[in-house]
């Protein structure tokens, strides 16, 4: 299962990344000889995607190494910090687009600069951009929800973004080529504050994934639910978990008759433990602590479960 996970997560970035570095060739190319600004700032855009495409691949390597003596639940938070490391790329390249933009604009409207409008060329290479974005967008977005990588889900979103761009970048060309020379770089400049608002999500996102508390009322209700089951288990008194990047540790504390012996409530321990990682797909490991049960924590809510803290 880890395996196919860490296949797909790959198989995204290596599609994104052979996808980009052709699309960074042409787009910053015919930019330059089709003398548009909006298809320029798109080449900048996708030569950035190269370089974090590239970061992303190093994290997701980082991420699928074993577990050892420093690190004995993995290293899969390595998925968070390169998705990270992608959203604070995508808002340095979002910066300086936007400002490259704005001067281009600037120099058109002060007469320091004059053009025609972009060559035809430049027009076919947005358009193309737009088709392979919404294939890639759509192809990334599945892998993502598959994978629950953040890393692809930070790349789908780029994708997306991509495609809004690209798109603004072909409506300035156009207009460009039709008497309206400064939308062009009009479009570049929106298509930098497209670039912007996707680094930011992808830094958002990525922080919740670092700093979320866990477990949620959501996993705390279905853990509840599931002990309920358990055989021996009178109540849940505690309740605490952490991150590793897709995978969560969870460490509580049940109550039990106080009669059983040592032997006993050990099997009533595993138990819950098989249950629990059976049930719930992304817990890596339990650990269970076991007394007599007290009838001041019978019949406890989940939120009081959470609430409690370790003295």
């Amino acid at each position: 299962m880890t395996h196919e996970r860490d296949r797909k997560s790959l198989l995204a970035i290596q599609i994104g990344l052979g996808v980009n570095i052709l699309l960074a060739v042409f787009k910053t190319t015919f930019g330059v000889l089709g003398h548009s600004p909006a298809l320029l700032a798109e080449g900048i855009n996708s030569t950035s995607d190269v370089v974090y495409y590239i970061a992303a691949s190093m994290f997701v390597r980082m991420a699928n190494q074993p577990a050892d003596h420093e690190h004995p639940y993995g290293h899969r938070q390595f998925e968070s910090i390169g998705s990270l490391v992608i959203g604070s790329f995508v808002i340095t390249t979002a910066l300086a687009v936007f400002w490259d933009s704005i001067d281009k604009i600037w120099d058109f409207l002060t007469g320091i600069e004059t053009s025609q409008g972009a060559l035809p060329i430049a027009l076919w290479v947005a358009l193309a951009t737009v088709f392979i974005k919404i294939i890639l967008s759509t192809y990334t977005r599945k892998l993502g929800r598959e994978t629950h990588n953040p890393i692809v889900r930070a790349l789908a979103h780029d994708h997306r973004n991509d495609l809004f761009s690209a798109s603004a970048a072909t409506i300035g060309i156009f207009l460009g080529q039709r008497g309206l020379p400064w939308v062009d770089p009009l479009a570049g400049a929106l298509v930098a504050l497209l670039i912007l608002r996707t680094g930011i999500f992808i830094l958002r996102e990525s922080s919740i994934d670092l700093m979320a508390a866990v477990p949620n009322v959501e996993l705390a209700e279905e853990i509840v639910n599931l002990l309920k089951q358990v055989h021996g288990v009178k109540q849940l008194e505690e309740l605490q978990a952490h991150r590793f990047g897709p995978h969560i540790i969870v460490a509580l504390t049940i109550g039990i008759d106080g009669n059983l012996t040592v032997s006993e409530g050990d099997a009533i321990a595993s138990h819950v433990e098989k249950t629990l990682m059976e049930s719930i797909s992304n817990i890596r490991r339990v650990h269970v602590h076991y007394h007599p049960a007290q009838p001041e924590h019978a019949n406890m809510t989940v939120e009081e479960i959470l609430g409690k803290r370790p003295k």
